[in-house]
């Protein structure tokens, strides 16, 4: 009897065995771990052609309705985290997968912690400190580092993320001010900040942090006009996707010099090797490490092989689209 082929995707750390006990799957099930990023749909429908279980890590590889009809084999997608918009649930349902998702109760906190931290990389010049260090060197070279303390920080999104970082920030004693399309002022006052409107945000702070969810309504939500209005060194933080920002205009103000940038998230990712952000010496970047942390990473992969066994069993759970369960019934 053929056992059915489980592929865990985008492990580009290495880690999704170390995060969690695969053996009762693998008692089960042959279990792949794929480690690099796909160049094209032609690769990923080649790679997984013959898998049934799929647990992609969150949004690193899309599934849009071309791809799932490429994948007949297909019968669960157990994904990591609550959501992934480059999902296409619909066709899922339609081609009759399966799709789980798991919690993320550490999530917040994994990324706002991160955010926090790339602003003060950022205050403090550390990044350039420590290549210096790495290259035998000691002050030679480096700019004076600044103080977080007194500084205007603007957020962008306040939802539990930028509530998050709110918290933070004020505990480094930083004001705190907020704007989003949906944000009312009595709302900003209940998490302890201020509401100003996105132009005054923008032209006001020392530090602009992204906490919004990606959508049609916010793509390029920063462009020409935010950068441009944004004081003389002041820092954007861009933690929660790349494409909220016009990165043609975010890269020309960047290599003027007139703002600094602290990113996590990118347009393309991975990002290419020769991207001109790699290049700048006013950004601070990471690849990505927003959710990328031990608790986060043991609850998602935890719960997806809960998830695969209990499909295993005839019982799926955490189901995101179980109208596909009532049309087996029927």
């Amino acid at each position: 009897m053929n056992r059915p082929l489980v592929i865990v995707l985008d492990d580009s750390q290495h880690v999704a065995r170390q995060c969690a006990d695969w053996s009762g799957l693998e008692a089960r099930a042959d279990v792949r771990f794929l480690s690099q990023a796909f160049a094209s749909e032609e690769a990923v429908a080649a790679a997984l052609a013959d898998a049934e279980i799929i647990i992609p890590t969150r949004e690193r590889t899309a599934f849009g309705a071309s791809l799932i009809g490429r994948l007949p084999k297909l019968r669960l997608l157990a994904l990591t985290g609550g959501r992934a918009q480059t999902l296409d649930l619909a066709a899922c349902t339609a081609a009759g997968v399966i799709v789980s998702n798991t919690g993320g109760k550490h999530v917040g906190a994994a990324t706002a912690e991160l955010a926090f931290s790339l602003i003060l990389a950022n205050a403090r010049s550390l990044p350039q400190a420590d290549a210096s260090m790495r290259a035998g060197g000691w002050h030679e070279g480096l700019p004076l580092g600044d103080v977080v303390a007194g500084k205007r920080l603007g957020i962008v999104g306040l939802g539990k993320l930028g509530q998050r970082v709110a918290r933070y920030a004020k505990a480094f004693e930083m004001e705190v001010v907020a704007w989003s399309q949906n944000l009312t002022t009595e709302a900003a006052a209940a998490a302890g900040v201020a509401y100003v409107g996105k132009d005054e945000l923008f032209a006001t702070s020392d530090v602009v942090s992204l906490h919004l969810v990606l959508s049609e309504r916010t793509r390029g939500i920063v462009g020409e006009a935010e950068l441009a209005a944004m004081k003389p060194g002041a820092c954007l933080v861009n933690t929660a996707r790349g494409p909220l920002v016009d990165e043609g205009a975010l890269l020309e103000h960047l290599r003027k010099g007139a703002i600094n940038a602290a990113l996590d998230v990118y347009g393309q990712e991975p990002l290419p090797r020769d991207h001109p952000l790699r290049t700048l010496p006013n950004v601070v970047l990471t690849p990505h490490l927003g959710y990328s942390a031990a608790p986060v990473l043991a609850e998602y992969y935890g719960e997806s092989i809960e998830n695969a066994l209990a499909f295993l069993d005839g019982k799926p759970t955490r189901v995101m689209n179980p109208e596909v369960l009532e049309g087996r019934k029927a």
